[in-house]
């Protein structure tokens, strides 16, 4: 039983191993075709180091477009929306996790069904609305109408259900009212859950393409995804080891985020949804 044992952890090592090196393939040719020169990108040689260290390409990168606001400007749009999501939704999934009023999981299964609307569908109505109320070119735009997020709600309502209600009876015998209970002990408890969908909405909003491109037409106000495609755009299909560069610098952030908190993020994920 044992050596079955063993042969079965090994299996599955190596089925993770496997799995493992074929996600993290993409990445690091893209770390290394970030210092190639120009001539040598595309290259049949097959090696996978290049031949020289180019760390010129990101200096390029960098520097051939306003590289550094396309930065900041995706950290702003990117910290602002995850913040106001992550306040949003957890009073939303508080009220529908706790509170009693008529109507409750009725509202709740119509909130639900909008993560079934296409994004396309809503679109066009959004963007006719940010013209009406002349927020084209501005963070606005970027930043309203994702402050709020049906899936956020439902993963932390799945994960507030799991909190004891006994915890919230002791502080309501104390004198803690809906406020108290949802700062003091909610949330504290709740750091795995929200530190989870912290990160996928901190990463949806990073990563946002469609919808920056439409509203956004200033050079000042890209984002770092429209800031590649003008990093593209200039260079054409000349020098795509800049454009890896490039696309390095914007994956490095999310890497970072995910590897400090990446405990809680499991344990979030993990937890979340154990109760219905």
């Amino acid at each position: 039983m044992k050596k079955a044992s063993a042969t079965a952890d090994a299996l599955a090592y190596l089925i993770l191993g496997v799995l493992a090196v074929t996600m993290l393939g993409p990445f690091v040719w893209m770390a290394l075709a970030s210092l190639r020169s120009k001539t040598e990108f595309f290259t049949t040689s097959g090696a996978l180091f290049p031949s020289g260290i180019h760390w010129e390409n990101y200096i390029q990168a960098w520097t051939t477009v306003p590289f550094g606001s396309f930065f900041l400007n995706s950290v702003l749009v990117a910290v602002t929306v995850t913040v106001a999501q992550l306040f949003t939704s957890s009073l939303a999934a508080y009220a529908f996790a706790r509170m009693r009023f008529r109507g409750r999981d009725a509202l709740f299964i119509a909130y639900l069904a909008t993560m079934m609307v296409p994004t396309q569908v809503t679109m066009i109505p959004l963007f006719i609305m940010m013209v009406q109320l002349h927020w084209i070119d501005s963070y606005a735009a970027l930043i309203v109408p994702f402050v709020a997020s049906a899936y956020g709600c439902f993963l932390l309502r799945q994960f507030f259900l799991t909190i004891p209600e006994e915890l919230e009876d002791a502080a309501a015998i104390d004198g803690a009212g809906p406020w108290s209970v949802y700062l003091r002990i909610i949330l504290p408890l709740s750091r795995p859950a929200l530190t989870a969908f912290g990160l996928i909405a901190f990463l949806g909003s990073w990563n946002s393409f469609i919808w920056p491109l439409i509203v956004i037409n200033r050079p000042a106000m890209k984002t770092i995804p429209i800031g590649l495609q003008s990093l593209q755009g200039f260079y054409g299909d000349a020098n795509w080891a800049v454009l890896m560069a490039g696309a390095v610098v914007a994956a490095l952030p999310l890497i970072v985020i995910f590897l400090i908190a990446q405990k809680a993020f499991i344990e979030g994920i993990t937890l979340t949804g154990l109760k219905a």
